[in-house]
């Protein structure tokens, strides 16, 4: 029977498999996002609920429990993550700039995790299973989790209740509060080397694997979801153009035709860009953006280190609020402008 995990994940599995026989309360999957962090959890929870266990670890797809998970209904098993991602398809509840999302609602889904869905799983954890198992909660991704809803969960976890076992996921530990992460017991989910990512991108069809995944910093299942979605593919080429060959003009002019893109993808973009660019200055590596290797060198050249970390400070703030902006064409005129200022 062929594994239900990414290639990559074969190595974290079967070190998980250690852990099941004095299994902990509390286990946070962390790592990169677009890795794939959510299925493998997601996989997890279903063996823990499994009759019939196999020999790898592996649910068996067959017992009544699987069923009963596969159909999204088993009784014993919560699954709590932002509402913005239950409407889209993603593999790491992390990557969903590019899901799909339904029309149900004129509302915006809340990106986070609100207490009033931490407080839900109270009469879920109070009963007693249905088959005389464990009880599992899947949350992810945990830095979603606002204030009110971190302490809530920090409640639980400080006095789990028997038979219960929470499994969250994390692209951010900084993101998370020291006192539920001392809780927790960490477990790392490796990247996959880029040999591996590209290889399974190929099995998926994508055209230009291999760009598509250095942009996304070699996670393959962000790479995947933005070529599937387009990406703002148009949108970043521009931002690429003026990042390459920066002048004051040529800023203003890429603000207005980019007004209407989503913020976060171009200061992403430009975050990534000035990291190419720090890189090679410092080591002579380029990550993301190699196709453009020409320019990175001809800026790693000229701009002064204390400029570019200036640089780097700068778009690092401005990720934090390019959510909410008070005017998206004034954001990127003033984000474009300290960038061609920082190359002059």
């Amino acid at each position: 029977m062929s594994s239900p995990l990414y290639p990559w994940q074969e190595g974290a599995w079967l070190q998980l498999q250690q852990l099941r026989p004095r299994m902990p309360h509390a286990i946070l999957f962390h790592g990169a996002a677009g890795i794939g962090k959510a299925d493998f959890i997601e996989g997890f929870a279903k063996a823990l609920l499994c009759e019939d266990v196999r020999a790898d670890g592996h649910a068996c797809a067959a017992c009544a429990s699987c069923g009963w998970f596969s159909q999204h209904n088993h009784p014993d098993y919560r699954r709590v993550r932002p509402e913005a991602l239950e409407d889209e398809i993603d593999g790491d509840g992390d990557e969903a700039e590019g899901g799909k999302k339904s029309a149900k609602s004129s509302k915006t889904p809340s990106k986070d995790i609100k207490i009033e869905q931490i407080r839900a799983l109270a009469d879920f954890m109070n009963i007693s299973t249905h088959r005389q198992g464990l009880r599992v909660v899947v949350l992810y991704p945990a830095e979603a989790l606002n204030t009110p809803a971190s302490n809530a969960l920090l409640k639980t976890l400080e006095e789990p209740p028997p038979g219960t076992v929470f499994l969250l996921a994390s692209n951010s530990l900084d993101r998370l509060l020291p006192t539920i992460l001392s809780r927790c017991r960490k477990f790392t989910l490796p990247m996959p080397s880029h040999e591996q990512a590209l290889a399974w991108l190929k099995t998926q069809g994508l055209a230009d694997a291999d760009s598509w995944l250095r942009e996304q910093g070699g996670a393959p299942l962000a790479a995947l979801a933005q070529a599937e979605t387009g990406g703002g593919r148009e949108e970043t080429e521009a931002l690429l153009q003026l990042l390459a060959h920066p002048s004051v003009e040529a800023a203003l002019k890429t603000a207005e035709k980019l007004q209407k893109a989503p913020l976060a993808l171009l200061v992403a973009c430009l975050q990534r860009w000035l990291y190419d660019v720090f890189s090679y200055k410092l080591a002579g590596n380029i990550r993301y953006y190699p196709r453009h290797k020409r320019e990175l060198e001809a800026l790693a050249g000229r701009i002064h280190l204390g400029r570019l970390m200036a640089a780097l400070k700068g778009v690092n703030d401005r990720r934090a609020i390019a959510e909410h902006p008070l005017s998206p064409k004034l954001f990127i005129e003033d984000m474009l402008l300290d960038y061609v200022a920082c190359c002059a």
